[in-house]
């Protein structure tokens, strides 16, 4: 017995209308998958409690830019890797060069000149303050205003006025403006790879 078979049309057109059909499901399929790890990625930090700032630092872009393709990827990825990773990873944060970490208590504020990341170093050319250390055998040790107050927004300022008693200002106080810490541990609060495994 012999079976014959004949194409109806044209082969190659045939063909290169199912490539297209083809490289047009697979793009689709990863532009998906990457939109939605991406937008798994800043639910997971928002939901973590780290802020819509750093969930929008998770970003997405597909290759190829445009047009379809068998080939087509989607990267995502984040423009606070340093971050992000700690907070993945739960890593060890140590002092660089065995020094301290200063961590700012309320009364430091948030930012100091230029609205950068507040230091020790900015707190005092903020105010015109110096910081004096002191040293717990039990606890953290500090960094600390003297002849200092808080002020209606709750931050270390200097004490106006000048009633001295004994060289010292009345009403003025001692005000913790830093802790110091030789590590800290960051707690794990996100699980981005197993995000990433799933897509």
């Amino acid at each position: 017995m012999k079976i014959g078979a004949t194409v109806d049309g044209d082969l190659a057109a045939i063909a290169t209308e199912i490539l297209q059909e083809a490289e047009a499901a697979v793009t689709r399929g990863v532009v998906a998958a990457g939109r939605g790890l991406r937008d798994d990625w800043r639910g997971q930090v928002r939901a973590s409690g780290l802020g819509s700032r750093l969930a929008n630092s998770v970003r997405q872009a597909d290759f190829p830019r445009s047009g379809t393709s068998l080939r087509a990827a989607s990267l995502v990825w984040t423009k606070a890797p340093d971050i992000l990773h700690a907070f993945d990873g739960g890593v060890l944060i140590r002092g660089k060069d065995g020094l301290w970490l200063a961590i700012p208590l309320p009364a430091a504020g948030v930012t100091g000149l230029g609205r950068q990341r507040i230091t020790p170093w900015r707190w005092e050319q903020r105010t015109g303050m110096r910081l004096r250390f002191v040293y717990r055998r039990n606890g953290p040790s500090l960094l600390v205003a003297d002849d200092a107050r808080l002020n209606s927004r709750g931050l270390a300022a200097a004490k106006g006025g000048r009633r001295r008693r004994d060289g010292v200002l009345t009403g003025a106080q001692t005000v913790p403006v830093f802790l110091l810490l030789r590590q800290v541990k960051m707690p794990k609060k996100l699980d981005l790879d197993g995000l990433a495994r799933e897509a």
